[in-house]
């Protein structure tokens, strides 16, 4: 009987992590030395993603699913589980999590969606909790997810049980409030005071973009693509002169800038 090709690549890892006949180096990996690797592959998945390339795709998703089998090998060596029993986890949640497909549970709305998929996941964290603890609201949320999207998840969180303002207009007041407190602390020179006062202020920029239904963690990736772009139009243009940039003064760089937007602009509108 010819192996399945999950079978075949489970096969390949433990050859891969054979202590005599292995690759030297997959063996001495351990599950702390391939987090950079896994948050690394998560991130080339949403890249293939975002650029529409979907043969790289393809590939950048075999790249994130031998993470899965990898630390799955590391743990059946340890008798922790197996990669049999990761697949059989995820299943069980995506039962509990949707009753609405699975049960004849009945939903009126997105809304009442959420709420179930929020409550069942909060049920999986009371039972990992031990007896008598009382768990947070909060409980759960990754401490290693980027400062952006962890934000986020602590917010929406929040949220849920009621902690959050009621409309987007009063979030706007608060940005201003904590711009103007930021502006305070940067007059005193008070360095730490400053960095405070920027997270404060990060962190209802993030509420803000919540409220307005915009993912920040895209929308500052999307920004931060744009201000590329427009650098690298600058920088072609201080090439072309003869010159660096570092040759150029501010304010013409600054009307490079603006030039740069509207060429930018108008080869997006005639794409």
């Amino acid at each position: 009987m010819s192996l399945t090709k999950t079978q075949e690549l489970l096969a390949l890892m433990a050859r891969l992590r054979d202590p005599e006949q292995g690759c030297a180096w997959d063996v001495k990996q351990d599950f702390h030395s391939l987090i950079p690797y896994t948050i690394e592959e998560a991130y080339e998945v949403a890249d293939a993603i975002e650029r529409n390339d979907f043969d790289d795709l393809r590939g950048e998703l075999g790249d994130l699913l031998l993470q899965v089998v990898f630390h799955s090998r590391i743990a059946e060596e340890r008798g922790l589980f197996d990669f049999e029993q990761v697949a059989a986890a995820i299943s069980e949640k995506l039962v509990s999590r949707h009753p609405h497909v699975f049960a004849d549970v009945k939903f009126d709305n997105d809304e009442q969606r959420q709420q179930a998929w929020d409550a069942a996941k909060a049920q999986e964290r009371r039972l990992k909790q031990p007896a008598q603890t009382t768990e947070s609201v909060l409980a759960g949320v990754a401490q290693s997810l980027p400062a952006l999207v962890q934000c986020e998840k602590i917010q929406n969180r929040a949220a849920s049980h009621g902690f959050d303002w009621p409309a987007a207009e009063p979030v706007f007041d608060k940005v201003r409030e904590e711009l103007q407190e930021v502006h305070e602390a940067w007059q005193s020179g008070d360095q730490p005071h400053i960095q405070e006062e920027i997270g404060d202020l990060l962190l209802v920029v993030v509420n803000l973009a919540r409220h307005l239904k915009v993912n920040p963690e895209i929308a500052l990736r999307e920004a931060t693509k744009k201000f590329t772009r427009r650098f690298n139009y600058i920088e072609k243009q201080v090439e072309a002169s003869g010159r660096e940039l570092r040759d150029c003064e501010l304010a013409e760089l600054d009307g490079l800038w603006n030039e740069a937007k509207r060429h930018l602009k108008q080869l997006q509108n005639n794409g």
